[in-house]
């Protein structure tokens, strides 16, 4: 019989027709990905923004306790979201730009997408994409390249702000600007390519990459009003989370009309933790940072009926379970030869958690904050043995020139939030963001760095107990020597791992 199929068709329509016979009965998916929200934004997280939808989907799901982002930063996290792997594996050491850096998502690695993509499935890249585009002049790949047939994308952040936003491109090709706000913008285009983007039938994947709360921020005014006075940063910032919930809102609205709600799978987490202090709850660090605060975030999971609903779960989990746990709960093989450093989550999910059994500690690494891995209750952080050779003294004075021009103009930024913080989001202020485009520059990663990275190692270790102590301050490495050793090997060793599959972008340029 098989025999008899492939001599009636040529090898392309075969390909295709065994996809849509994959296909079948497949539940789609949805990645719900917010840019910068910290683990104490939303409702139920115990968070001051009302976020009905959000709080909804949590109730009828799963909700982690102790999930966390693939970075404390944007590219990094969303390389790891697509592949299931480490970034510097995958490619990306750091934030990209575009006019800067060759790094971006490599054409090699094996994306979500194009996982689905093989079995059938219809994709979408709606939102911030931030993995590399050839929109400044370099040769990269686009969406398209890395699995998905259509794409509304902005490179980096919605810009000037989420208000009236003038970058996104579809296709390839420049939209202009869109008026509106970018949380709605976003779901206004996956609605509308859930109505005309795919065959009847046929299962989807879909990224709503949201770029809220991310700096510079906007939100309408009736909405930010709730939260405070229209020039208070706070009340602005929560009014984008409110926003992005609404716009979720509409987006299950959409699935439950056409009946596909109960059949498709919704992930909901952000890309690292806030990069403001009052929303981390106690946790130490924040955006940037590889103590918790900076990467630990809120995670939800919802597909009725066959995940378990209302379930509120404390095992340690993350972005980087995204690949194997889809294809685990979906029931697809992962990628064939190829190292997840992520784990399938489908146990948890599922009321088995006696079944569960992570194949690595869950590991971050920064160029500037070094390492950190964590297993069980507790968290290893290790610190950079080496100095990246940054102009500290140019971007203390464009920091003190930022701080003069808003004193002047007695601007509002000065009196809400921690000012060295702002200097990496951004200010309304003309002036003062002119000068602190200046001192990003100076901060930017730079490939020709990578040999350094690859060289150095650590020269200091902290093990902390986070069932006492969730704020990082009590190093017990003496008095537990044994678990001390133990995750300071593995650290050393995924460390190594990790940079030997890291291209060498400043000697190759590929």
């Amino acid at each position: 019989m098989r025999l008899q199929f492939c001599r009636l068709f040529s090898r392309p329509i075969m390909l295709a027709l065994l996809a849509a016979t994959a296909a079948a009965d497949k539940p789609n998916v949805i990645v719900l990905l917010v840019d910068d929200l910290g683990y104490r934004d939303i409702g139920v997280y115990g968070g001051p923004v009302e976020t009905p939808a959000l709080d909804a989907l949590a109730a009828n799901g799963v909700r982690f306790t102790d999930f966390h982002s693939g970075s404390s930063v944007c590219s990094p996290s969303r390389a790891v979201v697509m592949t299931g792997r480490h970034h510097i594996r995958a490619g990306v050491y750091h934030v990209i730009n575009d006019r800067s850096h060759d790094m971006r998502l490599l054409e090699r690695e094996v994306t979500l997408a194009e996982l689905l993509k093989a079995h059938g499935y219809a994709t979408a890249h709606i939102g911030k994409w931030h993995l590399g585009t050839p929109f400044h002049g370099r040769d990269k790949p686009t969406p398209h390249e890395h699995g998905f047939d259509y794409y509304f994308a902005t490179d980096n952040n919605a810009w000037p702000s989420h208000r009236n936003p003038v970058n996104f491109v579809r296709n390839g090709t420049r939209v202009g600007e869109i008026e509106g706000y970018a949380a709605q913008i976003v779901v206004d285009d996956a609605i509308s390519w859930l109505d005309t983007g795919r065959e009847s039938g046929q299962p989807f994947f879909l990224n709503v990459w949201f770029h809220e709360p991310h700096a510079p921020i906007a939100a309408p005014d009736e909405i930010v009003s709730k939260y405070g006075d229209l020039d208070d940063p706070a009340a602005v910032y929560s009014g984008t989370v409110d926003n992005t919930d609404r716009a979720i809102a509409r987006l299950v609205a959409k699935l439950e009309e056409a009946g596909q709600l109960d059949n498709t799978l919704i992930v909901y987490a952000s890309d690292n933790g806030s990069y403001r202090q009052d929303r981390i709850g106690n946790l130490r660090g924040k955006k940037g940072s590889n103590f918790e605060g900076g990467h630990r975030v809120p995670g939800i999971f919802h597909w009725p009926g066959t995940i378990t609903s209302g379930l509120v779960e404390h095992e340690p989990a993350g972005m980087v379970d995204l690949l194997p746990t889809v294809a685990g709960i979906i029931g697809i093989d992962p990628p064939a030869d190829v190292h997840l450093d992520g784990t399938d989550l489908t146990p948890l999910l599922t009321g088995r958690k006696e079944a569960f059994n992570r194949i690595q500690p869950l590991f971050w690494f920064s160029p500037d904050a070094g390492a950190a891995v964590r297993d069980g209750k507790y968290s290893l952080v290790a610190y950079p043995g080496y100095q990246l050779p940054k102009d500290r003294d140019g971007m203390q004075a464009l920091f003190e020139q930022v701080k003069a021009v808003l004193t002047e103009t007695n601007d509002p930024a000065l009196t809400h939030g921690d000012l060295w913080t702002q200097m990496f989001n951004g200010f309304d202020n003309k002036e003062a963001e002119r000068i602190r485009i200046q001192f990003i520059r100076l901060n930017e990663f730079r490939e020709s760095w990578i040999p350094t990275l690859k060289a150095g190692g650590f020269r200091q270790f902290q093990l902390f107990d986070l069932d006492q102590d969730i704020t990082q301050r009590t190093d017990v490495s003496r008095e537990r020597p044994e678990v001390f050793e133990r995750l300071k090997q593995a650290l050393l060793d995924i460390h190594t791992s990790v940079m030997l599959d890291g291209p060498d972008w400043g000697a190759t340029g590929s």
